[in-house]
């Protein structure tokens, strides 16, 4: 699983860790959506490989709020390369923003029709403070429930 967001806020950058303004709901929609086994400070994100999790973004040289951004920040093709090397199982856009960026504009939360390659891709609402309005877990846990084998994968 390999979850991608747009680019890292001021703080992240700041505090040189993922989703660390303490508004933003990523750790614990992971812990509530049993994706991780506690609830994790964000200065711990090097431990989500061991959960068989990583983490990237669109924006690798820009910080700030998507507003902020120059419209060349995105890294396309650079996200697109990366999915078909490691091809992870699942990638989760952390926002229709981000998804937009690779799919294009016809989204929905959620596990999406179209895959690259062999990577199954989801759709979830930003957990960040400002995107409050459009917060679900259920997409978060619909994830989760993605990435459990079945009794005929095992």
């Amino acid at each position: 699983l390999v979850f991608c967001g747009t680019a890292a806020s001021k703080r992240s950058a700041e505090e040189r860790a993922y989703y660390a303004h303490p508004g933003n709901l990523f750790w614990r929609a992971l812990f509530q959506a049993g994706l991780t086994p506690r609830l994790l400070a964000p200065a711990e994100f090097p431990l989500l490989p061991e959960f068989g999790i990583g983490l990237t973004d669109l924006a690798k040289r820009h910080a700030g709020n998507d507003d902020e951004l120059p419209g060349d920040a995105f890294d396309v093709p650079g996200l697109l390369l990366k999915i078909e090397a490691y091809a992870p199982g699942v990638l989760a856009f952390t926002s229709k923003n981000s998804a937009r960026a690779v799919l294009g504009a016809r989204l929905h939360y959620g596990l999406q029709a179209r895959s690259l390659g062999t990577t199954r891709v989801h759709v979830l609402p930003s957990p960040s403070g400002q995107a409050r309005g459009h917060w679900s877990l259920a997409p978060w846990q619909a994830l989760a429930k993605d990435l459990r084998p079945t009794s005929r994968q095992r």
